[in-house]
């Protein structure tokens, strides 16, 4: 009886302490579930400069100019293409719409610690191929002018190395940053200030930041609350750097004329200047010379521009207009064929055809666009 007894308590006790093991395991696996956490979610896009999470690649993108013995200048546009690499476009004679006469050439480059090592670049290439080592900031490549270039930036100066028969030479370029002559332009006498930081009352959608005063898509479509016909119009906006994008993936946006007429705004800093790149009429007219500047650079718009003009049925003028893109004229007194897409005059409504007037429209496209000091001057 006692032995049995014994048996008993121990049999027990071995289930308790089982239970209670098992009870003690599957705590362990809820805590374990609790502790278990997400990888972040890596960023991808970034809208102010002074960011601290920016990557060190930012300090590098961007323009630097010198000249060689004091008579001849060359420029260079570097292109962050994400993950420390870059791709570098030597200008002859200096930087678009500031003596470069056309001849490009390439160099590809990659981080190493605190500077870019940049070696000609090389092999097959497509205009802006996803990865580093096949893209080419022209669609023509090599292209026209191209010689084998080698270099590095070091504390905001780029040194180019090459060879001119049989002598090796250095030049120095030195980082600077452009702004259009036109940036921060006041509004005229007669003209209505659309946006100027204080609130978006002219505006349908939108958001005025609290701290910044700028107006932002937030990734959608905004339009002004009045319609227009032909005028003089201002605005100055801002592209997110997004070094890992490509192509209209790159901080995609657009102004529209009358809701009719797409104006691209994009990320096309050192490429070859597009209908369907910043400063392009899109699908219709590419820009004289690509005028982008570096994403997270304050830019500007300054159009005249002329409606259609109908008779009945018919179209019996073209809209025209002039552009400039950082003060820059990229079109003079252009033709622009028809409508684009996304127009107003493609959802078939009869009352909104070429020739009508219409809305501004500031495209999102799934993008964070920012906006400032916007004001029209109506033509009679």
């Amino acid at each position: 009886m006692f032995l049995r007894r014994i048996t008993l308590i121990g049999t027990i006790t071995l289930a308790s302490l089982l239970v209670a093991s098992i009870a003690q395991t599957g705590d362990k696996k809820k805590d374990d579930k609790k502790v278990e956490k997400k990888p972040e979610k890596k960023k991808e896009v970034w809208t102010d400069a002074s960011d601290p999470t920016l990557p060190a690649d930012f300090k590098h993108q961007g323009e630097y100019f010198g000249s060689v013995n004091g008579t001849k200048d060359i420029g260079c546009q570097v292109i962050a293409l994400g993950n420390g690499t870059f791709q570098a476009v030597l200008c002859k004679n200096g930087l678009p719409g500031k003596g470069w006469d056309g001849d490009k050439s390439l160099m590809d480059g990659k981080l190493e610690g605190d500077k870019v090592v940049f070696v000609p670049t090389a092999g097959k290439r497509k205009y802006l191929g996803q990865s580093p080592l096949e893209f080419s900031a022209t669609a023509k490549f090599p292209p026209a002018g191209q010689r084998n270039f080698s270099a590095t930036i070091v504390g905001g100066i780029l040194t180019v190395t090459g060879e001119e028969g049989d002598k090796k030479f250095a030049i120095e370029l030195k980082k600077l940053v452009r702004t259009s002559e036109t940036l921060g332009a006041k509004a005229p006498a007669g003209a209505i200030v659309l946006f100027d930081g204080v609130n978006k009352d002219e505006w349908n959608s939108g958001r005025v930041d609290k701290v910044t005063g700028y107006l932002n898509t937030d990734g959608g479509d905004i339009t002004t609350k009045r319609k227009f016909s032909s005028y003089t119009a201002h605005v100055e906006f801002m592209l997110p750097y997004r070094p890992d994008a490509r192509g209209q993936g790159r901080g995609n946006s657009g102004f529209y004329q009358v809701d009719q007429y797409e104006v691209q705004i994009l990320d096309s800093f050192g490429l070859d200047g597009k209908d369907n790149e910043c400063g392009g009429v899109y699908t219709r007219l590419s820009p004289t010379v690509n005028m982008c500047l570096p994403p997270l650079q304050w830019q500007t718009y300054d159009v005249e521009f002329m409606n259609a003009v109908r008779e009945g049925d018919k179209v019996v003028k073209k809209a025209r207009f002039t552009l400039k893109h950082n003060g820059v004229v990229v079109h003079d007194n252009a033709e622009i064929a028809g409508v684009t897409g996304g127009a107003r005059a493609l959802n078939k409504k009869q009352d909104e055809p070429e020739g009508t007037p219409g809305v501004l429209r500031l495209q999102g496209h799934g993008n964070p666009l920012q906006f400032r000091n916007i004001w029209i001057v109506e033509k009679k």
